[in-house]
């Protein structure tokens, strides 16, 4: 129990700093040592909670936390992950895996290599206004998102996971920040406030049929709220060009971590 709280304190760091929910890293350390399936999940879940309370709570005191883009993300994306799961047995979780480490890969070469924005019809029209533009003031910072992107966008992103069978964390950092020019900062804060949400959903599930082992989830949320807190005061001490491609090479890992997950265990 000592080793796999360590484990969960190192991920929980690891995940806050970028924003991510950590159940990517949560579940396996859990079955590898030996926690039943449905057990494990349904911890990673509250662990996510937990990191993402703890994160948010300090992301929201630098500013870094645009809580109405979050909410409205959101939306399109849980409505792609429900349609996702309704028509999932129509795909090959084979192909849309590929599909996905696909994205996963390109999304982290553009994190470390950014384009120009001339290319990018999501938002580098905004400040010639538009009805479906939507202008954002944050952090200091401002910036303008096309709704008419944004919204098939994130739900196709949404489906896309939800056929998949994994987080969408890792996918909207990289969305915001290449195509919705969010800065890398606000990305990271939203990012971290969002798998909350879908976490606490995903968890309402879990709790209703009995999957929660409470004793090891209060036990270990001690130790993803100490790593989330450690994490995201690092990350929000981080320049945002610096950050960016942190999460490039963070994207990188993730991305040989589902290639061999999904294709060779």
């Amino acid at each position: 129990m000592v080793f796999l709280f360590v484990l969960i304190l190192t991920g929980a760091l690891v995940a806050s700093m970028f924003g991510v929910g950590g159940g990517i890293l949560y579940t396996p350390f859990q079955l590898w040592l030996g926690v039943p399936f449905t057990q494990a999940t349904s911890t990673s879940l509250f662990l996510i909670m937990i990191t993402s309370l703890s994160a948010t709570s300090v992301f929201r005191k630098h500013g870094q936390v645009d809580f109405a883009l979050a909410l409205m993300l959101e939306i399109p994306t849980t409505a792609g992950a429900f349609a996702g799961g309704i028509v999932s047995h129509f795909f090959s979780e084979k192909l849309m895996g590929a599909l996905l480490v696909s994205l996963i890969f390109l999304a982290s070469y553009l994190m470390v290599n950014p384009p120009s924005r001339e290319w990018n019809f999501c938002c580098h029209r905004g400040k010639s206004g538009g009805a479906f533009f939507w202008k954002r003031e944050w952090f200091g910072e401002e910036y303008y998102l096309n709704l008419l992107c944004v919204f098939p966008l994130m739900f196709t992103v949404g489906a896309l996971l939800s056929i998949a069978g994994l987080s969408g964390g890792i996918i909207k950092i990289p969305i915001m920040v290449l195509l919705l020019n969010v800065p890398m900062p606000i990305a990271v804060g939203s990012s971290a406030f969002m798998v909350g949400l879908t976490a606490a959903a995903g968890f309402a599930g879990h709790l209703t049929v009995g999957h929660v082992n409470w004793g090891m989830a209060v036990l270990l949320s001690a130790a993803a709220f100490s790593g989330a807190q450690l994490g995201s005061r690092l990350s929000s001490r981080l320049h945002g060009k610096r950050l960016r491609k942190l999460y490039g090479y963070f994207l990188m890992a993730v991305g040989l971590f589902t290639f061999f997950k999904l294709f060779l265990f």
